[in-house]
């Protein structure tokens, strides 16, 4: 049955009440005909005002304490009588209806995000230990085993302090690039930006990385001769740290021989910039998760060239940071493409 607002919920009992009264009326004045239809028209009249004031009324205000409450746990406001009676020539049972459900639906999906991000929590916390860990370990045994007489030992304890100088440096770089992320996240870090050429920040991290990518059997390329500046407007030492990322990853992960070509597309008022290996790639199932803090596709292999866990993340953020897109393309065993634009307009 369809619900119906008070005010014709009022008036449907009052016709009633009303019609039965003038049927009284009728049925006690049978004689006298020519009385009998004023006296049905005016009991009909005066019945369905008074009864309809009243029952409306009633409603009106049974129906108010009834809402006002559900008001003001949904919306977080008191419902007054003015903007209540608005609501009374619609069908007001099913436009509460609808706002409830609105609600608990919009409660239900912060309910499910509050879930995820304590889960992310949960699970960031526990990498940060994870990751922490190690280096500490490794420090402990080594000063351990100094101070348990092998500070005297020429043998041991320059080799010990050098390697706790290298667990040192890793915690270090953990919690610097954790700090990056977190001015990212916050906004805190302001990005300065300029025009600049985009090809000679791209050589300046290959020379950087010449010698890390001759060990590891990497050649480092463009696609073509950029015998002409590319202009790009960003923040030029972020943009630096974003190719660094997305080069030493190329490098990391490569296959000897291998090869790794920067290249760059324009697109009107953006650049599209791409940077591809031939290297052992990403399963598909990881490349939705490959931008999270410290997921990584080989753990251990990860963990053996340095890296923190962090750099990809650190690259989306900055990325971000510009109003800019990043993705990734890759295909397990045949190598990455990791393609993100940057503006070409201040």
């Amino acid at each position: 049955m369809k619900s119906s607002s008070p005010k014709e919920l009022a008036a449907f009992i009052a016709l009633i009440i009303a019609s039965l009264f003038a049927g009284t009326i009728f049925f006690l004045d049978l004689f006298h005909l020519e009385r009998l239809w004023q006296a049905v028209a005016v009991a009909l009249l005066l019945f369905f005002s008074i009864t309809y004031f009243i029952v409306y009324y009633t409603l009106t205000n049974f129906i108010f304490e009834k809402i006002q409450p559900i008001y003001k746990t949904i919306h977080e406001y008191t419902l007054s009588q003015k903007e209540f009676k608005k609501q009374l020539d619609k069908d007001i049972i099913s436009h509460v209806n609808k706002e409830v459900e609105d609600w608990a639906d919009k409660k239900t999906k912060e309910i499910k995000k509050l879930k995820q991000l304590e889960k992310y929590r949960k699970d960031f916390l526990g990498n940060v230990m994870h990751e922490l860990k190690t280096p500490v370990f490794n420090i402990q045994g080594y000063v351990l085993t100094l101070l348990d007489g092998g500070l005297e030992d020429p043998t041991i304890n320059r080799l010990y302090l050098e390697r706790t100088e290298r667990s040192i440096n890793r915690m270090i770089s953990i919690v610097e690039d954790l700090e990056s992320i977190s001015r990212l996240e916050s906004g805190e870090l302001k990005l300065v930006m300029e025009e600049f050429d985009i090809v000679r920040l791209v050589e300046e991290v290959f020379e950087m990385l010449e010698i890390r990518a001759k060990q590891k059997g990497i050649k480092l390329s463009f696609s073509s001769n950029y015998n002409k500046p590319v202009k790009v407007v960003a923040d030029r030492r972020k943009i630096h740290e974003v190719m660094n990322n997305l080069l030493i990853n190329s490098i990391n992960y490569g296959k000897k021989p291998g090869k790794t070509i920067v290249s760059f597309m324009d697109m009107g008022q953006s650049l599209l910039v791409d940077v591809s290996d031939n290297g052992i790639g990403i399963p598909e199932k990881d490349i939705p998760r490959i931008f999270e803090r410290f997921f990584r596709t080989d753990k251990s292999r990860s963990r053996d060239q340095g890296g923190t866990g962090l750099g990809l993340s650190i690259v989306k953020h900055i990325i971000e940071a510009h109003n800019q897109t990043i993705n990734v393309r890759s295909i397990p065993g045949k190598g990455s493409s990791f393609v993100f634009t940057l503006s070409k307009n201040k």
